[in-house]
């Protein structure tokens, strides 16, 4: 409950209710778009900023390394679950969908730890964007082997990936950040920082009326999409967590690792999948992704990893 009582996820809460009572509170497409687009900008600063500060440590590359371990090895092990009871091509982008991360959750969390006095390294960023893009590489593979007569071009795959406007944004204020360092976040302090927290609650209440919306998405699919909804991301969490405590990471990171883990794209990677693999039913990846996960992650999920994680570590240590 302590979560709860954080004021960005009750802005969220506070959108879900508007949603579900109907009202006609929105924010503007463009407005959504730009607080999506500060947030990324204001994480990929911090990043750049602590890898700066710290260099780039033996830390720093085996947490980035077992980013992109993990994202590899979900969505491939979704994939080879899914594929027993969904379409083909749904369970090529549901695995994608719960491959990739949510950045909203990872920032979310990100929060939750400084409330909770828990440090974390500003590079956790940099693995965030490494988890971004293997989901949806691996998924249109998948895709152009089941159709076989059409083929998309793996160059095509790495651009459509790499080019995409958040990828841009998060990976080109990263390097800013280590760029220009202690300067930097001197210059940047008022508004990649002290704003920071009223953004993402903003940002929040428009993820809660999103979510409001989709939720009418699942209502044709089985109850088993409900449970793999829930069940994946304490799976991919647990994945991660076993991960962080043979790799010996500091907690703060190894909590943010498993958020990763756990978390699954609701903007990157559906748009990338409504145009490279357009015979997918949006209304079950966006549904579960954004309808389920999203809510679980935010109001139960943060709070339950963030006390497992050095539960684990400490009983292994």
């Amino acid at each position: 409950m302590q979560n709860l009582m954080d004021p960005a996820v009750l802005f969220f809460v506070l959108g879900v209710g508007a949603g579900l009572l109907r009202s006609n509170l929105e924010i503007p497409p463009p407005i959504s778009k730009f607080l999506s687009l500060y947030l990324l900008m204001a994480l990929g600063l911090k990043g750049g900023f602590s890898i700066a500060h710290s260099g780039l440590t033996g830390e720093v590359v085996l947490v980035l390394a077992c980013a992109v371990l993990l994202s590899l090895l979900i969505p491939l092990i979704a994939y080879g679950l899914l594929r027993r009871t969904l379409a083909p091509l749904d369970a090529v982008a549901v695995a994608a969908t719960y491959g990739s991360v949510s950045a909203v959750t990872f920032v979310t969390a990100t929060q939750y730890l400084e409330h909770q006095g828990i440090a974390y390294g500003g590079y956790m960023a940099a693995a965030m964007a490494l988890m971004e893009s293997p989901a949806i590489i691996l998924a249109i593979l998948a895709a152009n082997q089941l159709r076989q007569h059409s083929k998309t071009p793996l160059r095509e795959i790495f651009r459509e990936s790499m080019t995409d406007g958040a990828q841009v944004v998060l990976v080109g204020a990263m390097l800013i950040g280590i760029l220009t360092g202690d300067a930097g976040r001197e210059a940047m302090q008022p508004f990649s920082a002290d704003l920071f927290k009223g953004m993402l609650a903003f940002f929040l209440l428009d993820m809660g009326l999103m979510t409001a919306k989709s939720l009418p998405q699942l209502r044709n699919h089985s109850a088993w999409l409900l449970c793999w909804s829930l069940g994946a991301p304490l799976v991919h969490a647990a994945m991660a967590c076993g991960l962080t405590v043979v790799a010996g990471l500091e907690i703060g990171d190894s909590i943010l690792l498993v958020v990763l883990a756990a978390s699954a794209s609701y903007i990157a990677v559906p748009a990338v999948l409504r145009h490279a693999i357009p015979e997918a039913n949006p209304g079950i990846y966006l549904g579960m992704s954004l309808g389920i996960t999203f809510p679980f992650n935010i109001l139960i999920g943060i709070p339950l990893y963030s006390k497992v994680v050095p539960y684990v570590q400490g009983l292994t240590g």
